[in-house]
């Protein structure tokens, strides 16, 4: 095992631990536990790559909530009922032939007009035949 980081404030070993930390976006915001390596006395924090995805993907879920855009999983779900593939459904409702594989595995957030589009399509599955025969 390494050696901890010494808190640049105090030359002091730094532990591990989580601490709560407030991510925000447009005026909205949530609280979260935040891995690292802490300093008591000084404050003082250091975060790791790994560390940084937990805020990262906090704040990706934030954003989703705040924009109402659809989750990958509601992407999916919305996909397979209306009847597309994901190569079909980036190809006939935009982004591209890989656009709905991004989405899906969350590598890609998808856009607020994609959200409303795909939630249309959920409430009026026939008008993919329409959009279809305009292909």
């Amino acid at each position: 095992m390494s050696k901890p980081p010494v808190c640049p404030e105090t030359g002091k070993p730094m532990f591990r631990g989580t601490r709560p930390m407030e991510v925000s976006y447009k005026g909205q915001s949530a609280t979260i536990d935040m891995p690292g390596w802490y300093c008591d006395e000084s404050g003082e924090s250091l975060h790791t790559a790994e560390d940084l995805k937990v805020s990262d993907a906090a704040l990706k879920e934030l954003r989703l909530q705040v924009e109402n855009l659809l989750s990958p999983q509601d992407i999916k779900r919305i996909r397979v009922k209306i009847g597309l593939t994901q190569r079909e459904a980036g190809t006939l409702l935009g982004g591209g032939p890989n656009a709905f594989q991004k989405y899906e595995q969350d590598a890609v957030t998808v856009s607020k007009p994609m959200s409303n589009l795909l939630r249309i399509l959920e409430r009026h599955p026939e008008e993919i035949e329409r959009l279809r025969k305009q292909g």
